[in-house]
């Protein structure tokens, strides 16, 4: 029984290990291939040619070998538990694994890519919904860089020959996840005030005052996560994980559903307005906000999607039911809500869309430099 379970985690590790090397395979030569073909004075030298035609072969590899590699390992390592079917909890545990490497690399890519664009634009430093959308950022970095890996090597370990590297998975997803989800509920709040007084909001929401708001979630959570360390009742604290996550969605619906009939009433007052041009600088202060507030719901709803199937979960749990393999997919869906934030934030404002873009070409610019020398 000892060797079957050995090799079951040889196979696994083996599985996971191939994950990241099939996007890097991809990725990598895709990348090879296409700078070499664009650009002709590569294309002409004949060494380039020798690399193009092992470019492709790696290529083929990441796109072909390696799938049906892992395809035949997973079915290894079904077999290995006995079961011989997709319903073992350890084939679903497996799965689950290899879904969350690449969430991994997209998660620590993509936010750190939106971080140091915000770091090196002073514009963006200095709008207090940046700050908001930078803890979000900083929190969903915390996901890839280590909950995600913590929960990676829990669910390889197992919990009953680790209990210190579970308790380690719950805090590090408590204190990631928490803090991202309450982010986005001050998120929220900062659009309603943004609309309800948008004469008055620049004096109401400075940047000092969003940092000791962010600083203040931060701190609450880094507590509670530390009190989960010492207390034991695992039941008492599903039901908190519970009531918070219920208290913010609560504060952020409402707050969304105020924006909307703020939103509302703007519009019809614009209608029956003669005197547009009085109101020309109130309004374009309101539908600037108004836009914000349509991107932020955009990210609220996509937290809601990602965040509802473990809020299920964990209330179930919380009732003494027992649903560990449902638990395990619930913690990948709110972990895929960090690795899509960064690709929200460029797809919906423009000024964090092109500050990446210029990230990314000055990397790659100073890289081509340096080798050039």
């Amino acid at each position: 029984m000892g060797n079957v379970e050995n090799s079951f985690h040889l196979e696994t590790a083996v599985v996971i290990l191939n994950v990241p090397l099939m996007f890097a395979s991809i990725t990598g030569n895709a990348l090879v291939l296409a700078a070499i073909l664009k650009t002709p004075s590569l294309r002409s030298l004949p060494s380039n040619i020798f690399l193009c035609s092992l470019s492709i072969t790696d290529f083929l590899v990441g796109l072909v070998v390696q799938p049906v590699y892992i395809i035949r390992k997973l079915n290894n390592s079904t077999k290995l538990d006995g079961m011989g079917n997709m319903d073992s909890p350890k084939t679903i545990e497996i799965i689950n694994c290899i879904l969350n490497v690449p969430l991994i690399f997209m998660t620590t890519i993509g936010n750190a890519l939106v971080l140091t664009a915000v770091l090196r634009t002073s514009l963006l430093r200095s709008a207090p919904s940046i700050v908001f959308l930078c803890s979000l950022a900083v929190s969903d970095l915390l996901v890839g860089l280590v909950a995600q890996p913590v929960y990676i090597s829990n669910a390889l370990i197992y919990s009953d020959s680790s209990p210190a590297l579970k308790q380690a998975t719950e805090v590090m997803f408590f204190l990631a996840c928490g803090v991202s989800l309450s982010t986005m509920t001050a998120i929220s709040v900062d659009r309603f005030l943004a609309l309800r007084y948008h004469m008055r909001y620049s004096g109401l929401m400075t940047v000092k005052r969003a940092l000791f708001t962010i600083a203040g979630i931060w701190v609450v959570f880094v507590i509670l996560s530390c009190l989960r360390i010492v207390w034991k009742r695992s039941l008492l604290f599903l039901a908190i994980v519970v009531g918070g996550i219920a208290i913010c969605l609560f504060i952020s619906t409402f707050s969304y559903i105020r924006i909307y009939q703020i939103v509302r009433h703007h519009k019809l007052a614009i209608r029956s307005q003669q005197q547009a041009i009085q109101r020309l600088s109130a309004d374009t202060n309101i539908k600037r906000s108004t836009k914000s507030a349509i991107n932020t719901l955009l990210y609220y709803i996509c937290m809601v999607v990602c965040y509802s199937p473990i809020f299920m979960v964990a209330l179930i749990l919380a009732f003494g039911r027992t649903l560990h393999s449902l638990l395990h997919i619930a913690d990948t869906i709110a972990f895929l809500n960090s690795s899509t934030n960064p690709f929200l934030y460029c797809w919906r404002t423009k000024e964090i869309r092109a500050a990446v873009w210029k990230t990314i070409r000055q990397f790659f610019c100073k890289r081509a430099t340096e080798d050039n020398a």
